[in-house]
């Protein structure tokens, strides 16, 4: 049973920089976070990050307004998915409504 849900909202989001920015004010990640592809799979797999024992309890991040960003960077895109799919202290959800 999920017990914490964060949203990560892509909404703008044209490029890397932007993702990785979004994902650290979103995910209120550690000041330490690189902002790099590494830095983003080590964070989302590494429950000490995440407040309270999140991860222990059920943490579920929800992507949306993600479909623009997918579109104009879709190699970066491919990137996030695989980063995502391997996070290991949290579940990686896309909303798919809502989104254009």
């Amino acid at each position: 049973m999920t017990e914490f849900v964060v949203t990560l909202d892509l909404d703008g989001v044209t490029d890397k920089a932007g993702l990785m920015d979004r994902c650290a004010r979103d995910l209120r990640l550690p000041d330490y976070f690189g902002r790099n592809w590494d830095a983003l799979a080590d964070v989302l797999s590494d429950p000490g990050v995440w407040p309270d024992g999140a991860a222990e309890k059920g943490l579920l991040v929800v992507v949306r307004d993600w479909r623009p960003y997918a579109q104009a960077r879709p190699d970066e895109w491919e990137t996030a998915l695989e980063v995502f799919s391997h996070a290991s202290a949290a579940t990686v959800a896309l909303a798919l409504g809502g989104s254009s």
